[in-house]
C-alpha cells in the first residue's frame, strides 16, 4: 500500500519496539522446509543457538530454549525459584515491571515492590535499602531494559547489591539482549530471560533463559507444580551430546534465531551494541529536531528504544494509526497509563538512519496533521455556536 504522502510510498517498515524487522538472509531461513525436531541437523541448529546466546550473555551457564513468548520465560522463573508465600522483591518503573508484580502476586508470593514513577530510574541504593529491611527475600526480580519507558537501569550495580544480600537475581532481559551489554558470569546474574523478536531480529515465539548454578539449586528446592515450564525437565534435554527438546520445538524460528546470531557473530556484538547506541542518539537528535519532547533519558543508557511525548492537544494513539495508515511507518502507543500520551520508536535489530528518519518525519507530520484538523474542528465549532 503505498502512502499519500509524497516520497513515502516505499515499502511499509517497522520501527517498533518488538516485534522487530527481520532480515532478508533470516527470513529466506524461516521459509525453508521445516527440520524434524529429533534430526540431527535440528540438534546442531540446537547447539549453535545455545552456544551463540552464551557467547552474547558472556556466560558459562546453560541456556534453556522454551517455545513460547517472553512472559512465559518470566512466568517459569516464578514457578522455579519461588514457593507460595516466599518473599520476594519486585523493582517496578513501568509496565514490564508491574507484570512482574502480577506474575508474583499471582503464585501466592509475599510480593515487597519497590516502586517508581514511570519513567524515573531505579536506584541500586533504593534496593541496597530494601533489602536491609527484608533480609528474608529470597528473590529480586527486576526489568534491565523497561520497555514501556525508554529506561535501562545500571544492571551491574543492581547485581553488586544482590549478591552482598545473597538474593536471587532475576532479570527481564527482553528487549535489551544484544542491545545493550550484559556480563552475566562477571556481575552475576542468576537468571537472564529474553526472547527472539527485538534485537535477535527473529519473529515472536522462542524465549531463552540464561540459568546459574544458585537459580538451579533453588529450582530443585522448591515444591510448587510444573509441567511444560518446569527448567530441570527440559534441561535435561537441551544439555549434553545429543541436545534436544523436551516438546515439539519451534524448529523453524531455531533455525532463523541461528542465522540472526550468525549475523550478529560477523558484525561483532562491541560493534552491534555501538550501533544501538548511534542509531539512539540520532532518533533522539531527529526527535528533539522537530521541536518534541523526550519521555526516555537523553543519554546513551537508552538504547533499545526513543519515547516521545506529544504535545497538548494530540493522542499517541491517534498518532501510531496515522503513522501506519499513511505513512506506511509502524511505531508503538504508550502502554497502559501512558497510552494515549507517548509513542515508542524502537532503534533494535535491523534498523538503519533512514528508517529513523522515516519514522521521525511520519511522526512529526502525523502530529501536524491531527492538529491542524482539531484547530478545524474547534474553529469549526465556535462558528457554528456564534451563528
Amino acid at each position: 500500500m503505498e502512502s499519500r504522502h509524497s516520497g513515502f510510498g516505499r515499502e511499509r517498515i517497522l520501527v517498533a519496539p518488538g516485534p522487530t524487522q527481520v532480515p532478508p538472509d533470516v527470513l529466506e531461513v524461516l521459509g525453508r522446509q521445516v527440520l524434524h525436531h529429533r534430526s540431527p541437523e535440528f540438534r546442531g541448529a540446537l547447539r549453535r543457538v545455545r552456544s551463540g546466546l552464551q557467547q552474547i550473555a558472556e556466560t558459562s551457564d546453560p541456556v534453556l530454549l522454551l517455545a513460547c513468548t517472553g512472559t512465559a520465560a518470566m512466568e517459569s522463573a516464578v514457578i522455579n525459584v519461588a514457593d507460595p508465600a516466599d518473599k520476594v522483591l519486585v523493582v517496578s518503573a513501568g509496565y514490564f515491571g508491574e507484570r512482574w508484580v502480577e506474575l508474583a502476586s499471582h503464585y501466592g508470593c509475599n510480593v515487597v515492590p519497590l516502586r517508581y514513577e514511570w519513567g524515573r530510574v531505579p536506584s541500586p541504593d533504593d534496593l541496597e535499602a530494601a533489602l536491609r529491611s527484608h533480609p528474608d527475600a529470597k528473590s529480586v526480580f527486576l526489568v534491565h531494559s523497561e520497555t514501556s519507558t525508554g529506561v535501562v537501569l545500571d544492571l551491574e550495580r543492581f547485581a553488586t547489591v544482590t549478591k552482598a544480600a545473597g538474593t536471587l537475581l532475576i532479570v527481564d532481559a527482553v528487549s535489551s539482549f544484544a542491545a545493550v551489554p550484559i556480563r552475566v558470569d562477571a556481575w552475576g546474574v542468576d537468571v537472564l530471560i529474553s526472547s527472539s523478536h527485538k534485537a535477535l531480529m527473529t519473529p515472536p515465539g522462542i524465549a531463552f533463559l540464561v540459568l546459574s548454578p544458585a537459580a538451579l539449586e533453588a529450582a530443585q528446592r522448591t515444591q510448587r507444580p510444573r509441567l511444560y515450564l518446569d527448567w530441570e525437565r527440559n534441561l535435561a534435554t537441551q544439555i549434553g551430546e545429543e541436545p534436544e527438546t523436551w516438546f515439539s520445538a519451534a524448529v523453524s524460528l531455531v533455525s532463523g534465531l541461528e542465522a540472526a546470531l550468525d549475523r550478529i557473530g560477523r558484525e561483532g556484538i562491541e560493534n552491534v551494541y555501538a550501533r544501538h547506541v548511534t542509531l539512539a542518539r540520532h532518533c533522539r537528535a531527529a526527535v528533539k529536531a522537530r521541536g518534541l519532547e523526550l519521555f526516555s533519558p537523553d543519554d546513551d543508557t537508552s538504547a533499545a528504544l526513543t519515547a516521545v511525548r506529544m504535545p497538548n492537544g494530540v493522542g499517541s494513539t491517534a498518532v501510531v494509526q496515522m503513522m501506519h495508515e499513511d505513512w506506511g511507518v509502524t511505531i508503538a502507543d504508550g502502554e497502559a497509563r501512558l497510552k494515549g500520551s507517548i509513542v515508542r520508536i524502537g532503534h533494535l535489530g535491523y534498523v538503519v538512519p533512514d528508517a529513523i528518519d522515516r519514522a521521525v518525519d511520519a511522526l512529526g507530520g502525523s502530529i501536524d496533521d491531527i492538529a491542524r484538523l482539531r484547530r478545524t474542528e474547534v474553529a469549526a465549532s465556535a462558528g457554528t455556536q456564534q451563528a
